[in-house]
């Protein structure tokens, strides 16, 4: 699209009129790129400690979500844990509260921890959005990117052994594809130098639990490849 301004100098250019520009005004083009630029800029969350990525993340209003949230979704475990679950976005009791994986969802999941031998306590818990989209809808692309910084700053700060992504959302996300998580589970994935586990959605499970069994068997994967990096 033109810009209104752009328009009106060719149009004032054509009439052979000289149009004056402020020396350090930048050219309306210009202006519109690092609008964009700055738009599409990656969260600066390098180099952030914990302290400081709460207060990022707690504060941001890169994408639209923030004006609809009660408050942001951080993270909730052991900032030094093995594992580290990932799933997709906070739900309506998780914006009330602040914690990811809460409700019925939250219990079955901490469950299927305790029966690998890892409670809440003792990993790391996080979404790939930090703010509830509305009515549950599944994450824009320009959301997910607008918040992938600050989940890689937090991968490198927890450095696990393993990462459990839980739903096809997150696991799609994290992997940059479309396959189905009937098909990327079975399997260790890498994410970046971490490897990757992909199991279902508890949600998911209480709808349907004949599947318990696949994502217990994706557990016990997940747990002899962490096992296999702490040797």
């Amino acid at each position: 699209m033109v810009h209104p301004e752009q328009q009106r100098r060719a149009y004032l250019d054509a009439l052979g009129i000289d149009v004056w520009v402020p020396r350090d005004e930048p050219e309306p083009e210009a202006a519109a790129v690092e609008e964009r630029d700055e738009a599409a800029a990656p969260v600066a969350s390098e180099g952030l400690a914990w302290p400081a990525l709460r207060d990022a993340v707690s504060g941001c209003t890169r994408c639209a979500l923030h004006e609809t949230r009660t408050q942001t979704v951080f993270g909730v475990g052991n900032e030094n844990a093995d594992w580290m679950i990932i799933g997709e976005a906070p739900g309506a009791e998780e914006d009330r509260r602040g914690e990811p994986f809460v409700g019925r969802a939250g219990k079955l999941l901490d469950e299927m921890l305790r029966a690998v031998g890892q409670g809440r306590e003792k990993v790391f818990i996080a979404n790939i959005l930090k703010c509830r989209p509305p009515n549950n809808r599944d994450p824009k692309p320009e959301e997910s990117s607008q918040c992938r910084g600050y989940l890689e700053r937090q991968i490198e700060l927890v450095q696990p052994r393993i990462i459990l992504a839980v739903g096809r959302i997150a696991a799609q996300l994290l992997l940059d594809t479309d396959t189905p998580v009937g098909r990327l589970r079975g399997k260790a994935h890498q994410l970046g130098t971490t490897p990757l586990v992909v199991t279902y959605h508890p949600a998911y499970l209480l709808r349907s639990p004949s599947q318990k069994r696949k994502s217990w068997d994706d557990l016990c994967l997940a747990r002899r490849v962490a096992a296999e990096v702490a040797e």
